[in-house]
C-alpha cells in the first residue's frame, strides 16, 4: 500500500457534519448543501441541530422557507471551526506523506482512542451482513480469531465500514461470561478462547480475570470469586469467554 492510500482513506472518512459545514459556507442553502454533502434534507437539519447543540456558540445560522428550502450561513464560530478543520486536514496530509510505515499510523490512532471499556481489540472487517434494521459485522482479530458486532445500518454508514476497514472492538469487562473449554459452547454468542494469566481478587466486588488470547491480545473479565470456584477456574487454565454480538461496540479512526 502506498503512502497516498491512507491519505485518501482518511479524507474519505471525513465526518459528514463537517462536509455539510463546508457546503453551507459555499452554497448558502440547506437544500443544496445537503445534496452536495450526500445527506437528506431532514438529515441536514438534524446535523445542524447537533452541531449547534455540541458547540458553546451556534455554528450555523439558518432561516426557514424560500426557493432554496431555507437559507443558511456559518456564524463567526462556525467559520473558525471550519478553518481549523481545514488546517488539521492539511497537517494530517503532511503527516501521512512523511510516515514511513502505514502500520505505525494505525497503531498511533488506536493508542489515542479513549474509552471506558476495558477490552479494546483491534481487528479488520471481513464482511457485513444485513440483519433487519441492523448489520452483523464480521471482524477478524490478529491471529485469525473472529467475532461479530451487531450495529445499526446508520452506524455502519456513519463509520464508512466496509470489508477491509480497520476497527477497534470494545467490550466491557462485566459483559464477558467465562466457561471451561469442556463446557458446551453457545453458538449464538461470540466465543474467544485463551488461558487465564492472572486472577486479581477484590475485597468488595468481583475478581478481575485477565485472559491471554492466542493473538497476543488480552481480555479482562469481572466475575464473582464464588462463581470462579464453582466453575473450577484457576490461573493457567484454558477458558472460553462468551459475549453477545450486541455487546460489542465498534470504533474507527477519523
Amino acid at each position: 500500500m502506498s503512502q497516498l492510500d491512507p491519505l485518501a482513506q482518511l479524507l474519505s472518512r471525513r465526518p459528514k457534519r463537517l462536509a455539510l459545514l463546508e457546503r453551507i459556507a459555499e452554497l448558502g442553502s440547506i437544500t443544496r448543501a445537503a445534496k452536495a454533502a450526500g445527506l437528506s434534507y431532514k438529515a441536514a437539519w438534524d446535523a445542524i441541530d447537533e452541531l449547534n447543540n455540541l458547540s458553546e456558540q451556534p455554528l450555523v445560522s439558518r432561516s426557514v422557507g424560500g426557493k432554496g428550502g431555507g437559507g443558511a450561513r456559518l456564524t463567526p464560530a462556525g467559520e473558525r471551526l471550519l478553518a481549523l478543520h481545514q488546517r488539521v486536514q492539511a497537517l494530517q496530509a503532511q503527516l501521512l506523506l512523511a510516515a514511513e510505515d502505514d502500520a505505525d499510523l494505525q497503531l498511533l490512532g488506536r493508542l489515542m482512542l479513549r474509552t471506558s471499556a476495558r477490552n479494546q481489540l483491534a481487528g479488520r472487517v471481513r464482511a457485513i451482513h444485513p440483519c433487519g434494521h441492523n448489520d452483523l459485522i464480521d471482524i477478524e482479530l490478529p491471529g485469525g480469531e473472529r467475532l461479530q458486532a451487531q450495529i445499526t445500518h446508520d452506524s455502519t454508514d456513519n463509520m464508512h465500514l466496509q470489508p477491509g476497514s480497520n476497527v477497534v472492538a470494545l467490550i466491557k469487562a462485566g459483559w464477558l461470561e467465562l466457561h471451561p473449554l469442556h463446557a458446551p459452547r453457545d453458538e449464538q454468542r461470540n466465543a474467544l478462547e485463551g488461558r487465564i494469566e492472572q486472577i486479581i481478587p477484590a475485597l468488595d466486588g468481583p475478581s478481575e480475570v485477565r485472559i491471554g488470547l492466542a493473538s497476543g491480545q488480552t481480555l479482562c473479565a469481572l466475575i464473582a470469586a464464588e462463581q470462579l470456584t464453582a466453575l473450577g477456574l484457576n490461573r493457567d487454565d484454558p477458558v472460553r469467554a462468551l459475549f453477545a454480538a450486541s455487546q460489542v461496540l465498534l470504533g474507527t479512526q477519523l
